[in-house]
């Protein structure tokens, strides 16, 4: 037979989880999605999954006030997530001309439209959310590194390739310094840039939809 202090103790940790529950309940099972746990995982996947995001500037105009606008990215063809953000941005836009202005930039993704999140609420800590920091900055379009983000964006979203030529698209990433994920209760989990970019390079672990 249980003692009374056990059964009290258990008790109160019931008690205690009880609101959290719901959450719980509610979440999905998501077959390729790594666990809480696996931090530097997650925040591939979710990087390797959407297919945009929020992306916040510095306003380049006398204001110097943070600008934020939806913008389309891929980090990668299908099944070859490497995990560095690319866009494909024209100064008509202000996003881009903040950024040859200031580099300084950061790029928040969720998990929710994906779908995966069941139905909970997207701010729910267990609904995933990412964001990148760094400078966001040109791609030599004379390099490989163009090549390779122009297969991934054009892969991820074909009609870019018939966007207008005078409009003077160009082709922009983000150098990560700083991540900051919320994936489950606790509060943000610590990943280096290093840890993120390294995550995955020899394991087939990461694929596109």
């Amino acid at each position: 037979m249980l003692s009374p202090a056990y059964l009290a103790v258990a008790a109160a940790l019931l008690l205690a989880l009880g609101p959290a529950l719901p959450a719980f309940a509610g979440r999905p099972i998501i077959a390729g999605k790594p666990a809480p746990s696996e931090a530097a995982a997650t925040a591939r996947w979710l990087t390797a999954q959407n297919t945009w995001g929020f992306l916040s500037t510095i306003s380049s105009d006398l204001s110097g006030a943070p600008f934020g606008n939806v913008v389309s990215y891929s980090d990668g063809v299908p099944g070859e997530s490497h995990g560095i953000p690319y866009f494909y941005l024209t100064t008509l836009d202000p996003t881009a001309r903040d950024a040859l202005e200031d580099q300084r930039t950061s790029f928040t993704l969720s998990e929710f439209p994906l779908g995966t999140c069941g139905k909970i609420d997207p701010e729910n800590p267990t609904c995933a959310k990412l964001t990148l920091t760094g400078k966001l900055k040109l791609v030599d379009l004379q390099s490989s590194e163009a090549d390779l983000a122009k297969s991934a964006l054009f892969t991820k979203h074909p009609e870019m390739k018939d966007w207008p030529k005078n409009h003077h698209f160009q082709i922009l990433k983000l150098e990560i310094e700083n991540i900051f994920l919320i994936d489950w209760f606790g509060g943000p989990k610590p990943i280096s840039p290093t840890e993120y970019l390294e995550y995955g390079k020899n394991q087939a672990l990461l694929k596109l939809s």
